[in-house]
């Protein structure tokens, strides 16, 4: 059900958020972590990376929402099409956090281009 695959990329969506604060906590020490933090040290690479990756699917994330809610409610969408372009987009979604954390640099942009390819399938089946 689409439902699944929605709560699947949100919950994705709220970890690379969450990864992007624990990631804070090596280099600033954790009662820094838990004041108010107005000033930041320079983000250690693996850190600086998680915020890249967050923000790449911050960009993807309302396509893929926006595409979900029209294959369920326009009659006329192929809701099988549709399932099968968000499970990709979300399963590619998955890999590609850990690559872009580990700096895999092609295979890294292959599940990219993967993931983009779930959102053609489902925007071609809204169309």
């Amino acid at each position: 059900m689409m439902q699944h695959w929605i709560l699947a990329a949100l919950a994705l969506y709220l970890a690379g958020i969450y990864l992007c604060s624990a990631l804070l906590i090596p280099g600033y020490g954790i009662s820094a972590y838990l004041g108010s933090r107005d000033s930041e040290p320079a983000p250690a690479p693996v850190l600086a990376r998680a915020r890249r990756a967050s923000r790449n699917f911050q960009e993807n994330l309302p396509v893929f929402l926006a595409l979900a809610l029209l294959a369920m409610i326009l009659p006329e969408a192929k809701m099988g099409q549709a399932l099968l372009g968000a499970q990709i987009f979300v399963l590619a979604r998955i890999v590609y956090l850990p690559l872009y954390l580990a700096a895999v640099p092609v295979l890294r942009s292959a599940v990219f281009t993967v993931g983009f390819g779930g959102l053609v399938l489902m925007a071609l089946a809204v169309l």
